[in-house]
């Protein structure tokens, strides 16, 4: 016995045309940093351009993704393409973490051997960037709260900004000072803000694909709930995960008195179910899929988990 309701996404035609704005912006500045890697001879913008180049590849993935989850379910794919969104975020964060790890070895091993870097290349480039990063945060930062999947594009383009003002600072010390491990410095410094965010993003990318508990739901209270409802004997197989987000799902079998299928209890019981499972916890579940069954049928279950 379910609990229907219609499949759509409304949120991501919404947001497809901040990503396709910010996606602009982003390869515009990628352009313009490996232009100024190459002159300048900077790690710190050599590693932005990387994570510019990571942050392009992650916006075009998000818009991508964003598409396809507002086509329609079919037969094949009963829940449409509403995945994408967490499979574009774990894609970014992998790709970004390999730019952070490359960025550390990089960065240490210029410590002790610093290359000639020009200065006042340095600064412009890094201007350009934090210029079109804060761009790019004002496009995408209404959006930022729908999906993980634009949580992670905004958080790609809010490091960037972090790595401009990296790149700039370090400009300014080499043309003041003329020290210039402080390239090395900077790049560090933005492998160190790229790498746990990655890991992050991929933690939380893993916990929806391995159909983990969705965060915020307590099974045990659930399983209290159920069993409080009058009639109830019993619950087993009790399953809660999640699809995409804003989108989780609970599955249970439910045992009721025998009395209650001839009586006309079962259907109150379950309405009782499904209003209890979307109303009474901090995660709200609408989707939600009870099986009842009379006491004598744990004699024919095949298997029963707790």
């Amino acid at each position: 016995m379910t609990h229907d309701h219609a499949h759509a996404a409304a949120g991501p035609a919404t947001h497809r045309r901040r990503l396709a704005i910010a996606f602009g912006i982003t390869a515009s500045i990628l352009v313009a940093e490996v232009i100024g890697a190459l002159w300048t001879g900077s790690l710190a913008l050599l590693v932005d351009a990387g994570h510019m180049l990571t942050d392009a590849g992650g916006l075009l993935m998000a818009l991508i993704a964003a598409s396809l989850t507002l086509r329609p379910a079919t037969p094949e794919r009963t829940w449409g393409w509403r995945r994408a969104e967490v499979l574009a975020a774990g894609a970014q964060a992998t790709v970004l973490l390999g730019v952070g790890l490359y960025a550390l070895i990089e960065g240490v091993r210029r410590l002790f051997d610093p290359p000639e870097v020009t200065s006042t290349g340095l600064l412009v480039f890094g201007i350009v960037g934090l210029v079109g990063n804060i761009a790019s945060m004002a496009v995408l930062a209404g959006g930022r709260g729908a999906s993980l999947n634009m949580r992670a594009a905004f958080l790609e383009v809010v490091n960037d900004a972090l790595g401009s003002v990296a790149v700039i600072v370090s400009a300014v010390v080499i043309a003041t000072t003329g020290w210039t491990r402080i390239d090395a410095l900077a790049g560090i410094l933005i492998a160190a803000l790229i790498v746990p965010r990655a890991l992050k993003i991929l933690r939380e990318a893993g916990h929806v694909l391995l159909e983990s508990t969705p965060k915020g739901l307590d099974l045990a209270a659930v399983r209290r709930h159920i069993l409080a409802v009058p009639h109830v004997q019993g619950v087993h197989d009790l399953h809660a995960t999640q699809i995409a987000t804003g989108l989780p799902v609970l599955t249970a079998h439910v045992v009721l008195e025998d009395a209650c299928f001839s009586d006309g209890h079962a259907p109150r019981i379950l309405a009782q179910l499904q209003d209890c499972v979307a109303e009474h916890f901090d995660v709200s579940v609408e989707h939600s899929t009870f099986q009842l069954e009379p006491e004598t049928h744990s004699a024919v279950e095949h298997s029963i988990h707790d």
